[in-house]
């Protein structure tokens, strides 16, 4: 991906710019109403790194408008998609392409992750999911990865909490 307006490349924020500021604190950060869509493509680094791309899938999921998501290091890496169109991710899959088409919302379902990235995006998605809770299955993956993620979510405002089987 090319580098962003001012020659800004990846990983670089500019603050000072839509009301964000710091504090003494920390960075406050304030996004825009509604997230609109933008391709990627997964590179080595600095490139977009592939063990985002399901996390932004989630996201883009909820996007306005379309969105082509191709990943280039990996083989299968969307075996996520099939759980994120459980909760009416509307996604079609093209070989090592992706088109993600945004839409108002996902709906709560029962879903299964299978590795560690799939774990991550889909509790993103259930975040996000209305009418209902959404229950993430076979979570061993995402203990892999995440201390005490859905800890963090809490202390965010998320309610999310683990079950025991």
């Amino acid at each position: 991906m090319p580098a962003g307006p001012r020659g800004r490349g990846h990983g670089e924020t500019a603050i000072g710019r839509r009301g964000d500021h710091l504090d003494g604190k920390g960075v406050h950060v304030k996004g825009p109403d509604a997230v609109q869509s933008v391709d990627i493509e997964t590179r080595p680094f600095p490139g977009f790194p592939t063990d985002l791309q399901a996390q932004f899938m989630s996201l883009m999921c909820i996007a306005k408008g379309a969105s082509i998501i191709r990943e280039t290091i990996f083989e299968n890496r969307f075996i996520h998609v099939s759980e994120l169109k459980r909760l009416g991710a509307d996604i079609a899959i093209h070989g090592n392409q992706a088109l993600v088409r945004g839409k108002e919302r996902l709906l709560a379902a029962p879903v299964m992750a299978t590795d560690l990235r799939a774990s991550a995006s889909l509790i993103l998605a259930g975040l996000v999911a209305q009418e209902g809770t959404t229950e993430v299955n076979r979570i061993y993956h995402l203990d892999r990865g995440y201390e005490a993620l859905e800890k963090k979510f809490q202390s965010l405002g998320a309610k999310i909490w683990r079950e025991k089987t």
